[in-house]
């Protein structure tokens, strides 16, 4: 239900039906002008969010440069999670805005990507619906599925076997105001940094994919205290690897 933190507003040319069926979805009113805070402005080119002089709408054609001209075998995420298993299945259960999910597309995984959030998961599903139109990307986004729901249950319901588990629970007070992008400024007004890393974890575990990739600020504690296999460094991040 909507806790007041957004509005609803549709433009000219938008798809309405679209509107209010997440209005319904959220329990919300469409207004008919936007909001102080943030607004989900439903317009002609699909869905963004606005608010705070901020506009952001999830666009995967600023991943091409990261997944072309041989730049994807060095991502960090990509070598942790590289396999050559066929038809290998992934799941990101944080999955926010789906850029680490769309690397692990690029690598060749079938990723299905769980978002609770309303807001994000409609940001991300529109995002996800111009890239299947985009020839470059088709092929990648055709191999992301987006489930909206909240993890641990998505998780505990999960029938079938996954090779990889990857989170990224927000980071809490990780950076500076002035670094964060917009994109984050928005987001994080939506979605505080996840409080349930324990439970996350102990949901991924009980899947008993092949492996687990978590996320972490460079110098932060590792997720519920748990010592991974191996760990993966970057200059701010670093990815801990769990073989299950």
């Amino acid at each position: 239900m909507n806790d007041n933190k957004f509005v609803i507003c549709v433009e000219k040319g938008s798809q309405r039906d679209q509107a209010e069926s997440f209005a319904r979805k959220t329990g919300s009113s469409i207004a008919s002008h936007p909001g102080n805070g943030l607004t989900v402005l439903f317009h002609a080119k699909g869905v963004s969010l606005t608010g705070y002089g901020l506009v952001y709408q999830g666009d995967f054609e600023n991943m091409l440069h990261r997944v072309t001209n041989g730049r994807l075998q060095h991502e960090m995420l990509v070598r942790a999670a590289k396999s050559d298993k066929e038809g290998r299945k992934a799941i990101d259960a944080t999955a926010g805005m789906g850029e680490d999910a769309f690397l692990l597309a690029a690598q060749g995984y079938e990723v299905t990507l769980y978002e609770q959030n309303p807001v994000i998961a409609a940001l991300l599903k529109d995002a996800l619906r111009r890239a299947k139109k985009n020839m470059i990307l088709k092929e990648i986004a055709g191999r992301m599925k987006l489930v909206e729901g909240d993890s641990v249950e998505c998780l505990a319901g999960l029938a079938d076997s996954v090779d990889l588990i990857y989170l990224d629970p927000m980071f809490p007070g990780r950076q500076k105001s002035g670094l964060i992008n917009k994109k984050l400024q928005l987001i994080q007004k939506l979605e505080p940094p996840c409080s349930e890393e324990k439970d996350l974890f102990d949901a991924a575990i009980k899947v008993k994919p092949s492996k687990i990739i978590v996320k972490r600020p460079l110098k932060s504690v590792h997720l519920a205290g748990r010592e991974p296999s191996y760990i993966l460094k970057g200059k701010a991040i670093r990815y801990d690897c769990y073989v299950i």
